[in-house]
C-alpha cells in the first residue's frame, strides 16, 4: 500500500498563491466576502506563510506553503472525543463530517495550525457558484475542516486501477496544489516507492520537517533554500 506524502522545495516557491487558490476551488472551501476578509474571517486549507529574516537593509522574505502534515503520529486523532478525526489504513488523516461536533479539540492539539472551523456562513460571488466541484460533498456549518490530500482524487484513481486489475501506484494521482504549482515546488507521491520522485527528494541533504522534534512524524517534507 502506498504511503502518500509531499515534498516542497522552498528554493522554487515564489509565493504566487496558486496552490491556495487551487485548493479552495478543488475542495469547495468557502470564499469570504470583502467585509469578512477585512476582519480576517477567512478559510484556507492550504496557506503560504511568510516571514522576514535579517535586518534592514539586508532583509529577505521567506515563504512556506503549509498544508495538513498528515502525521504518522497525529495528535489530533488522539484528542477527538467522538472519533471524528481518524487515520485511514493508508495513513491519511481524515475528518468524518457527520461525527464532528465542532469542539475544536483537534484544532488545539494540532501544532501546525492547519485546521479551521466553518462557523460562519460565507456567501461567495455568484460567478463562483458555477465552479463547485461535484466530487466533494457539501459540509454543514459548525464542523472542523482541513486538507485531505485531495482524497477524492485518490478514490477515482483506485476505481480506475481496479478496472485495470492492478493496485494504485505512484503517479496515478496528485493533489490540486501539486498539479497547479507554477514553479513545480510541490511534489506529491509515494514516499515508500524507491522509484518515485518524492522518495528521492525526501532523502535529500536539504530536507527538514516542521516541528519534527514533537514526534508527530509529518508526511510533508521541505527542502531548505540554498
Amino acid at each position: 500500500m502506498a504511503r502518500w506524502g509531499m515534498v516542497i522545495d522552498l528554493d522554487k516557491c515564489t509565493a504566487c498563491q496558486a496552490c491556495t487558490v487551487a485548493c479552495k476551488e478543488e475542495n469547495n472551501v468557502p470564499f469570504a466576502e470583502k467585509e469578512q476578509a477585512q476582519r480576517q474571517h477567512t478559510m484556507f486549507w492550504m496557506q503560504v506563510l511568510a516571514h522576514v529574516e535579517g535586518e534592514y537593509p539586508n532583509v529577505k522574505a521567506r515563504f512556506i506553503p503549509r498544508p495538513c502534515m498528515h502525521c504518522d503520529e497525529p495528535p489530533c486523532v488522539q484528542v477527538c472525543p467522538v472519533e471524528a478525526t481518524y487515520k485511514r489504513e493508508d495513513g491519511l488523516v481524515m475528518q468524518n463530517n457527520e461525527r464532528c461536533i465542532g469542539c475544536k479539540y483537534c484544532m488545539v492539539a494540532c501544532p501546525y495550525g492547519v485546521r479551521t472551523i466553518n462557523a460562519r456562513r460565507f456567501r461567495p460571488p455568484e460567478i463562483m457558484t458555477q465552479y463547485t466541484n461535484p466530487d466533494v460533498p457539501a459540509r454543514r456549518l459548525g464542523i472542523v475542516e482541513k486538507c485531505t490530500f485531495c482524497v477524492h482524487r485518490l478514490e477515482k484513481a483506485k476505481e480506475k486501477a481496479k478496472a485495470e486489475g492492478r493496485e494504485v501506484k505512484d503517479g496515478d494521482y496528485v493533489t490540486a496544489c501539486a498539479q497547479t504549482c507554477t514553479g513545480a515546488a510541490i511534489r506529491f507521491g509515494d514516499l515508500d516507492d524507491p522509484k518515485s520522485e518524492v522518495y528521492r527528494l525526501s532523502r535529500d541533504k536539504r530536507v527538514f520537517r516542521l516541528l519534527e522534534e514533537l514526534g508527530t512524524e509529518p508526511r510533508v517534507y521541505y527542502l531548505k533554500e540554498g
